[in-house]
């Protein structure tokens, strides 16, 4: 009888990987980390909107969520259990945050989405124009109400369903349509209002071909 073949650890299951952590094998928790820091970066990100404290949210969301990773009944996803550990870390620290003026909640250090492209591009002012959309695309996300925000991030930037995403924020998911209907209206209208004055001054290298990368980019955006 041939001998199958080993599952690497990237294709183990949730429960797989709990079950290693808890035995507190360290190739679980770098699994766990791997699996999820995306996710979970962006989703406390669009909490606070600053990229040095989401990156200390999650790392405080994980240590709380290792030490008390047997209290995870599975009664619902490991993710979404995952999900909403970071997603109170980082309302706490947004409403410290508040509380304490001084500190920055919007500093826009840092990317949260990543260009739709599957392939490099090495024209420097394809590059270019790709960042100064982008910088406008985050800027509209970041001013997004914050209910509109963390349903946008779930289901346009990181493709979750509407029922991982009602899950996820305690919705209906008549609400997470809804929330998300009206979150594109307001990208757009902000978008477009941001985005037509300054395209032919911001990219005259690239004429059709910005109007190109534009409409790709809004249509990514809009389509899901």
């Amino acid at each position: 009888m041939a001998q199958q073949a080993e599952i690497s650890i990237e294709e183990r299951s949730d429960p797989e990987l709990v079950a290693m952590a808890l035995a507190r094998d360290p190739a679980g928790f770098r699994a766990i980390m791997r699996r999820y820091n995306r996710r979970l970066f962006r989703i406390a990100r669009g909490i606070l909107r600053d990229d040095a404290m989401a990156e200390d949210a999650l790392q405080d969301a994980y240590l709380k969520a290792f030490r008390h990773l047997a209290d995870f009944q599975g009664t619902s996803a490991f993710s979404t259990w995952l999900t909403r550990i970071v997603m109170n870390e980082a309302l706490g620290r947004l409403r410290k945050a508040r509380r304490t003026p001084e500190m920055p909640v919007d500093t826009m250090q840092g990317r949260i989405l990543d260009f739709p492209t599957g392939s490099p591009i090495d024209n420097p002012e394809t590059s270019m124009a790709q960042r100064q959309i982008l910088k406008l695309v985050e800027e509209a996300t970041d001013s997004l109400p914050e209910e509109f925000r963390l349903v946008f991030i779930a289901r346009v930037i990181e493709e979750m369903s509407v029922e991982e995403t009602a899950e996820m924020l305690s919705l209906k998911p008549e609400t997470v349509r809804s929330r998300l209907h009206r979150a594109r209206a307001l990208l757009r209208r902000q978008l477009d209002e941001m985005i037509g004055p300054i395209a032919m001054d911001a990219f005259p290298f690239a004429g059709w071909k910005c109007d190109r990368l534009t409409e790709k980019v809004m249509r990514a955006l809009m389509e899901r």
